[in-house]
């Protein structure tokens, strides 16, 4: 099939190179010549496992193209994806305009039948607005051609994107158009080979579920991280009630994982955009504002640890940091807790050594004109005379290193574990003091 996907940031690149790979024609637009540019060249601006050489190999086959001319872009597919950015507004509200853009965009250079699909995490009733303004533009032309809009939300998790796209749990398709369901049916058959993944529902309820879904994930997370509190007051241990309840079949074992906040791009955007979405029909969503408070007291929580031990002046301490993306696999640093760690250490006088398998770049970025805030070349030299280790990504190179090195190389042997990756008793066997989250 002919694709076209509007938006080469990380849904948009990896929807329309996940489909190239089974053997659709695909062409992705997006307005940043520069990046455009560099895809053609097999290069690509995030960092996401996988990717790149599924890029490179489908350029080179000549099933992925690029292009920043949107006449062409609607030319060419017959299933045209709008995967475009929605950042958050200062209400929480997810901004719309380039998802209208584009859908303004098809409707003026479309010239026979389009199914346009709203790949993007946008509020319910988004397809109706996109329907609305695809007909505006071709009441301006004054022409009548038939399109179909339908929803089609990504879950996608970063750092394994390409797995998820290709092995999918679900394939949501909101329509109430057979044209379109058995276009999107047709679309997704290779990914459907095991067993039907395709839930088909109305629109409004796939938007819905987008949001539901990360909204559920990002209380879990703040449950747990709320309970390892109330454990480490107690005496009890998050770890072995984590076992205990995520036995229970009804809840499991997924996203029970006490911690130093979630970040991202998706969670901490899609609860202020649900809860906007709510207040705008008067409804409260009371549980998914304890989650976003919670999560952001949590963020908090290592920079409390560490001024606990060593006192709120931290001046002429240096605090190694291991991790500095928001999670394990990706370059993201987008609502990233080493951000707010890095800030509050820097505040109080400390220098900061800091290492991440792949997101020095970004952070360089972010922290360049921070002066006590070094970027060391490996795990080990980020250790070099620093006064405690603190761990914020559980990054899997750091899940069993050299605790002989590590003592050696740190001036005092304590460890701030935000993501609890080690066993307590080893730790401490070893001759570290160990602050994780909620453990004994």
């Amino acid at each position: 099939m002919k694709i076209s996907v509007i938006g080469t940031g990380y849904v948009g690149l990896v929807t329309g190179t996940c489909l190239a790979e089974v053997g659709n024609d695909v062409l992705c637009l997006d307005v940043d010549v520069n990046k455009i540019n560099l895809l053609k060249e097999g290069e690509i601006p995030i960092y996401e496992p996988d990717l790149e050489d599924m890029v490179r190999r489908n350029v080179a086959a000549g099933r992925l193209r690029f292009t920043s001319n949107p006449e062409e872009c609607t030319d060419h597919g017959l299933i045209q994806f709008i995967a475009v950015g929605t950042p958050p507004e200062e209400d929480g509200s997810a901004d719309m305009q380039y998802v209208m853009k584009a859908a303004r965009a098809i409707g003026r250079n479309m010239q026979d039948y389009r199914l346009i699909v709203d790949k993007s995490t946008v509020p319910v009733g988004t397809v109706d607005k996109v329907r609305t303004v695809v007909l505006e533009e071709l009441v301006k032309r004054g022409v009548e051609i038939d399109f179909s809009v339908a929803s089609n939300p990504e879950f996608l998790k970063e750092g394994a994107a390409v797995d998820d796209f290709m092995r999918p749990d679900r394939i949501i398709i909101g329509a109430d158009d057979n044209k379109a369901i058995e276009f999107l049916r047709m679309l997704y058959a290779p990914f459907n080979r095991n067993h039907d993944r395709l839930v088909i529902m109305d629109a409004r309820s796939a938007e819905l579920t987008k949001y539901a879904a990360n909204a559920m994930l990002a209380t879990r997370i703040s449950f747990m991280n709320e309970l390892a509190l109330l454990a480490e007051k107690l005496g009890a241990d998050i770890e072995h009630v984590r076992r205990g309840i995520g036995s229970d079949p009804r809840i499991g074992y997924h996203f029970l994982y006490a911690g130093c906040g979630y970040g991202g791009s998706c969670f901490p955007k899609d609860v202020k955009a649900l809860q906007r979405t709510a207040k705008e029909n008067d409804i409260g969503l009371k549980i998914l504002e304890a989650v976003e408070a919670v999560n952001t007291h949590q963020k908090e929580i290592l920079l409390d640890k560490i001024q606990a031990r060593f006192g709120s002046d931290l001046s002429g301490k240096t605090i190694a940091l291991w991790g500095l993306a928001f999670k394990p696999n990706t370059d993201d640093m987008r609502e990233a807790p080493s951000r707010i760690l890095i800030a509050g250490l820097l505040a109080q006088g400390a220098i900061v050594s800091a290492y991440d398998p792949v997101a020095m770049d970004e952070t360089e970025r972010l922290f360049r004109n921070e002066a006590s805030l070094k970027l060391a070349d490996s795990p080990m030299s980020a250790l070099e005379g620093a006064d405690a280790l603190v761990i914020v990504t559980e990054w899997k190179m750091f899940r069993a290193p050299d605790f002989g090195e590590i003592r050696r190389k740190l001036k005092n042997a304590v460890i701030f574990d935000g993501r609890n990756m080690y066993d307590p008793d080893r730790i401490r066997a070893e001759g570290f003091e160990y602050f994780a989250i909620g453990r004994l």
